[in-house]
């Protein structure tokens, strides 16, 4: 099943900041698929669910806090 995000969310990913515009569900045996549009260049990534976060909103009180212990940080994104 595929679903389209309105608004679309904006999501930190692997490959950096992005606008999630549709999520995709497979079924019970996979992950929720992400469909991200990077912030840099437009270009358009699939991103396994434990792979992504949701970006800070201040004004929401959704601030950068310390992940509690058992949360794997994201990996280190390489810029060119």
């Amino acid at each position: 099943m595929i679903t389209q995000l309105n608004p679309p969310l904006p999501m930190e990913t692997p490959k950096g900041p992005a606008l999630a515009h549709f999520l995709i569900d497979y079924g019970p045996e996979t992950h929720l698929m992400w469909v991200c549009f990077l912030d840099e260049n437009g270009q358009c990534w699939t991103v396994p669910n434990p792979e992504v976060r949701m970006q800070s909103n201040w004004s929401l009180q959704r601030r950068f806090r310390k992940a509690p212990s058992n949360v794997q940080p994201l990996p280190a994104v390489e810029r060119a």
